[in-house]
């Protein structure tokens, strides 16, 4: 496809999109915060105990829904700031009052308020537009194609030009076209720019994103601990199964060596080149463990040249874009590479695909790496999921990991660890 073609599909897209998100402010946001307002009201009736956190669950659904959309439509990740219900809330009466009165308390509920007021708003403005722009666009085409004379007797305005006649009408579709430029130029944009607002809106504080990143690093300390463990688990394994037991019957092949020597000399010699064997292949093995841990391409010529030489050993085409002006800290090389590699295993184990994009950047402050298939789609970050292991080993580092993958594919995990190059 063209360039001008993926500028028209991208602004088909952004429109479709804006659509979408338009009929979300102005339907959800404002039913959900007239009917959250009213229920929050009748609290101190008693009435609102028993509706109240219904209805803010169902704006922390609507909220999130719009979050995962600023992350897979625009690239914007947005944070889920919510405190989590304590799993003793009790049942009854007294459990409703105890879950409405830790909803109410949590900062991230009011936020949510303030952003439907946003949304059903500037917010609704902003994505309408990436579509009436291109719409309205169309009517001044239609005017000049014949429409202008329904309107001959009574002076019909398209923007701020008076259609009464074919001069005019061609006027309007010359404003039209530039309308319609403005569209194709600005709809994505308008598209950004509208997450963007709801970025502000619903990130959370700065007290709260401390308490989460705080959060955050508690557990994936105690997940890099895990990791690590079961990591010295499955090489003690392996030395043991592997090179060890190898090494140990070139032990004992040699002791036999020795005692056939002079009495057996053939058996000997025999016996001589099933220990060379063994002790290649034990070899081998320590090289392929080794590589395991930390390979040594990665020591010696970085991330770069490790992916690409990780990505020759794939079943699948692969095309690797670097984008590197210098090196990270040895620990981010040997998580972003182990990332990389986990990324491309799940691509080969679960996605059906024909041909596979790596591309690695550094732009302001952050490693950027994107793996790219053009499979089936349908990935998802989940228990059980290899991406959640993945998203664990990246947060060991503060790192993020987003996944675009709608059904029909293509698939993109991105992975972003902040850094510095030397």
């Amino acid at each position: 496809m063209t360039m001008d073609g993926w500028k028209l599909r991208g602004a088909l897209t952004a429109m479709g999109r804006g659509l979408v998100l338009s009929f979300a402010a102005l339907a959800g946001s404002i039913t959900l915060f007239v009917l959250t307002v009213v229920s929050i009201a009748l609290v101190p009736l008693g009435v609102g105990v028993f509706t109240t956190p219904a209805l803010l669950t169902a704006v922390r659904k609507h909220a999130n829904q719009r979050r995962l959309l600023a992350a897979t439509w625009s690239d914007i990740p947005i944070a889920v700031p919510y405190r989590p219900l304590p799993p003793d809330v009790r049942g009854g009466v007294t459990g409703q009052v105890e879950r409405c009165t830790l909803l109410l308390k949590d900062p991230a509920t009011w936020r949510d308020l303030q952003w439907m007021l946003v949304d059903m708003t500037l917010g609704a403005v902003l994505a309408l537009l990436t579509f009436a722009l291109n719409v309205y666009a169309l009517e001044g085409f239609v005017l000049a194609a014949g429409l202008w004379r329904v309107f001959r007797d009574d002076q019909y305005w398209y923007g701020f030009v008076p259609v009464d006649s074919q001069v005019t009408a061609l006027a309007a579709a010359a404003l039209g076209l530039a309308l319609f430029a403005l569209g194709l130029r600005y709809s994505a944009d308008l598209l950004r720019l509208h997450f963007l607002l709801t970025r502000v809106m619903l990130a959370p504080g700065r007290d709260r994103q401390l308490a989460l990143r705080i959060e955050r690093l508690t557990e994936s300390r105690h997940d890099a601990v895990d990791t690590s463990a079961a990591e010295l688990r499955r090489i003690e394994r392996d030395l043991h199964d592997g090179a060890q037991a190898r090494l140990v019957a070139v032990g004992m092949d040699l002791g036999t060596v020795e005692a056939l020597i002079e009495k057996d000399p053939a058996r000997a010699k025999e016996l001589i080149g099933k220990a060379r064997q063994s002790s290649a292949e034990a070899l081998t093995e320590l090289r392929d463990l080794v590589r395991g841990i930390h390979p040594p391409v990665l020591a010696e010529r970085g991330l770069g040249d490790a992916v690409k030489a990780l990505a020759l050993r794939l079943p699948l085409p692969a095309e690797v874009s670097v984008e590197l002006p210098g090196r990270a800290e040895a620990p981010v090389e040997s998580a972003a590479y182990f990332a990389v590699s986990e990324a491309l295993a799940n691509v080969i184990k679960h996605a059906r695909a024909d041909r596979i994009w790596v591309d690695l950047s550094h732009t302001e402050g952050m490693l950027r790496i994107a793996v790219t298939d053009d499979g089936g789609g349908g990935a998802a970050i989940g228990k059980g999921s290899g991406l959640s292991g993945l998203e664990r080993r990246l947060g060991t580092f503060d790192g993020i990991l987003a996944v675009s993958s709608p059904a029909g594919g293509p698939t993109m995990v991105t992975m972003e660890i902040p850094c510095e190059l030397s």
